[in-house]
C-alpha cells in the first residue's frame, strides 16, 4: 500500500501530529511505502513565506485580527457556496504538490490540515489525474472549522463526539465521522518514571514542578508569567520551555528567580516534562492540549488564542481538567488557591480521563478497516 500523509507548517501541532501519524503506522504495516509531506515544501518560496510567517505574526502580534478572520469564516453554507474556489485557488498555488501526488499516486491520504484537503477535493472534481486515493480528515483541534468541511473527505477522525456532532450538524455523514483522539506520539502512551525524571533534571522531590510552555515558536508571555510566579507565597520549581525561540531562552536564563527556575529549550522529551510536572502553563493548542491529556495532567491556560484555541479551551473547562486565568495580575492568587486545595488533584483525574494516548493507533486501524487492509 502507498501512503502519503500531508501536513501544513501552520503552528507545530499540525506538524506533531503528521509525526505521530508516521511513526504508528510504520509501526503497524512496516513493509507500505509511506511518505511525509509538507505541502508548503512544494510551493514557491513566496507562497511559503506568506503562509507561514503570516499566521505566526498575525497570532503573535494583531490575535484579535485573526480571531475575527476565524469567526467570519466559520460559516458552513458560505464555506460550501466557496467550494470551488477554495479548491481552485488551492490547486492553482500548489501545483507542486498536485505533482507529487500524480508521481507518489497514493492509495491513501492522510491530512491533518485542511489545505491538501482542498487540493484532493478538486482534483477529484475535474477528474484530471486519474487518482482516487481515500481521503482521510483528521481533525487537530476540538472543534472543527467550517473549513474542514470539504466534500470531497471520505472520513474524518475527531477528538471528541462533541466535534463529531458539530461536524453532523453542518452536513458531514455521521457514518463517516470516527471519534479517535487528537494523534500523539506514541511515548506519550507508555508509562513514566516521574521520579527519575526529576532527579535526571536536577528538581527536587519535596517541592511540586509547575511546567510553563512556551509553544514549539517559544510564543506568548513566558518572561511575564514567571515575573508573576515570583509573587507565590507558596514553595514550588518552575520548569519553563522556550522552544526554539534561542533569544528567549538567553533571556529568560539570566534572570534571577524567587523560586528553583530551569529553563529549557525545544525538548523532543515532553512526555517526561510532563510526567514530572504537576501543573501545566500552556496555550491549549490542540496538540498541546492532548499531550497533556494523555498524561493526566491539569493546565492553567492563559490567553488562548481567538478561534481554535478558544473552542479548546472551553471543551477543557467545561469538563474540570484546566482553569483560565484572563489576566496575568490574577495569575498569582489562582495558583495559590490550586497549589493548597484539593482540586488541583480532582483537575488532574479528570485530565486523565479525557486522555486518549492512543489516538494514532486507533486512527490508523481505522483507515485499514475503512480500506479493508
Amino acid at each position: 500500500m502507498r501512503v502519503l500523509i500531508a501536513t501544513v507548517t501552520a503552528g507545530a501541532g499540525h506538524l506533531s501530529a503528521a509525526a505521530a501519524l508516521e511513526e504508528t503506522w510504520r509501526a503497524l504495516r512496516p513493509r507500505d511505502v509511506l511518505e511525509k509531506v509538507d505541502v508548503l515544501d512544494f510551493a514557491p518560496k513566496w507562497y511559503r513565506k506568506v503562509y507561514v510567517d503570516g499566521y505566526v505574526k498575525l497570532i503573535e502580534h494583531v490575535p484579535e485580527v485573526y480571531g475575527m478572520v476565524f469567526k467570519k469564516t466559520d460559516n458552513s453554507k458560505r464555506v460550501r457556496e466557496a467550494t470551488n474556489f477554495r479548491r481552485s485557488f488551492a490547486h492553482r498555488t500548489n501545483k507542486g504538490f498536485v505533482r507529487h501526488l500524480k508521481k507518489f499516486e497514493p492509495d491513501v491520504v492522510l491530512s491533518v490540515h485542511y489545505l491538501p484537503l482542498e487540493i484532493l477535493g478538486h482534483l477529484r472534481a475535474k477528474n484530471k489525474t486519474g487518482l482516487n486515493p481515500l481521503n482521510v480528515c483528521t481533525v487537530t483541534d476540538f472543534e472543527a472549522h467550517a473549513f474542514w468541511l470539504e466534500p470531497g473527505v471520505d472520513m474524518y477522525c475527531v477528538a471528541s463526539e462533541e466535534t463529531k456532532a458539530s461536524l453532523t450538524a453542518r452536513g458531514a455523514n455521521a457514518d463517516d465521522i470516527t471519534v479517535t483522539g487528537i494523534p500523539i506520539a506514541t511515548k506519550f502512551s507508555t508509562p513514566v518514571n516521574a521520579a527519575a525524571v526529576r532527579r535526571q533534571l536536577g528538581l527536587r522531590d519535596d517541592l511540586p514542578v509547575i511546567l510553563v510552555l512556551g509553544g514549539g515558536f517559544g510564543m506568548g508571555p513566558v518572561a511575564q508569567i514567571l515575573g508573576q510566579l515570583d509573587k507565590l507565597p507558596s514553595q514550588f520549581q518552575t520548569l519553563v520551555v522556550a522552544g526554539r525561540n534561542t533569544e528567549l531562552r538567553r533571556e529568560l536564563a539570566g534572570q534571577d528567580r524567587k523560586h528553583p527556575t530551569h529553563v529549557l529549550g525545544f525538548c523532543s522529551n515532553m512526555h517526561e516534562l510532563m510526567a514530572a510536572a504537576d501543573l501545566i502553563i500552556t496555550k491549549p493548542g490542540g496538540l498541546t492540549t492532548s499531550e497533556a491529556l494523555a498524561i493526566g495532567r491539569p493546565m492553567v491556560i492563559l490567553h488562548p488564542i481567538p478561534g481554535q484555541e478558544m473552542a479548546n479551551s472551553d471543551f477543557l473547562l467545561e469538563r474540570g481538567a484546566a482553569i483560565k486565568v484572563n489576566r496575568l495580575d490574577d495569575l498569582p492568587f489562582r495558583l495559590e488557591q490550586l497549589l493548597s486545595t484539593k482540586k488541583l488533584t480532582q483537575m488532574a483525574a479528570a485530565a486523565r480521563a479525557l486522555g486518549k494516548p492512543h489516538a494514532a493507533r486507533d486512527i490508523c486501524q481505522a483507515v485499514l478497516k475503512k480500506l479493508d487492509a
